[in-house]
């Protein structure tokens, strides 16, 4: 009898597995965590011996629309202690609202040529993620709502065997109390995407994978 080696009641799909952590080795580049300027800030560069770490900084363009902002905060484990090889991805909308994707193809609301909305954070020995990037627009929610400024996080850690997804949010951000995604939340877990203002004016928020105050993260 000839069978299908395609069959999903044989196999199925392939199942989940650790890939790490080499994170700080293959996948953060210099200056990925840098959406709004030309700095190296992304990669662990300690890591990795100055004679093999070859990799190079993005080509320049032009400086992206809109209030250029510092994003910052700690991944941390289900006992409260850093998780050093972590990474951090970002996506985002620009200034005006719009994604850099073909599937945003609102022709009423421009695209920023400069500004891509995708970055990637290696964490530090001490836990720490750390973005330049674009204060973002609203974006269209369900039905004719519009959703809070927030930026798309997922975590990449080991012991994950898929990312976890979930948003970042600003403390004084316009539409915080009617946006869709919050608003599904309960009131006392909305906190975990909340960034909070600093001294120096940059924005924080931490991560918290379990535990007491662990982060809110979404089903893909």
């Amino acid at each position: 009898m000839t069978v299908d080696n395609q069959s999903p009641e044989l196999f199925g799909r392939t199942p989940s597995q650790t890939v790490g952590p080499f994170f700080h080795y293959g996948l953060p580049w210099k200056g990925g965590a840098d959406l709004a300027g030309k700095s190296e800030m992304g990669a662990r560069v300690d890591l990795v011996p100055p004679d093999h770490y070859v990799l190079n900084v993005s080509q320049p363009s032009g400086t992206p629309q809109g209030e250029v902002i510092e994003i910052s905060g700690r991944v941390l484990d289900g006992e409260g202690q850093p998780v050093p090889d972590a990474m951090i991805e970002i996506w985002q909308a620009n200034a005006a609202g719009r994604y850099a994707s073909p599937a945003d193809r609102r022709d009423d609301v421009p695209l920023d040529p400069n500004f891509i909305g995708f970055g990637r954070s290696s964490t530090s020995a001490e836990g720490e993620y750390r973005f330049r990037t674009i204060r973002p627009g609203r974006v269209p929610g369900p039905g004719n709502s519009l959703q809070a400024p927030h930026l798309a996080v997922s975590v990449f850690a080991r012991g994950l065997l898929n990312r976890l997804a979930t948003r970042l949010y600003f403390a004084d951000g316009e539409g915080n109390d009617t946006d869709p995604v919050l608003s599904a939340l309960p009131e006392k877990r909305r906190d975990t995407l909340i960034a909070t203002r600093a001294a120096d004016g940059s924005w924080r928020l931490d991560i918290v994978l379990q535990g007491d105050n662990e982060t809110v993260f979404f089903d893909l």
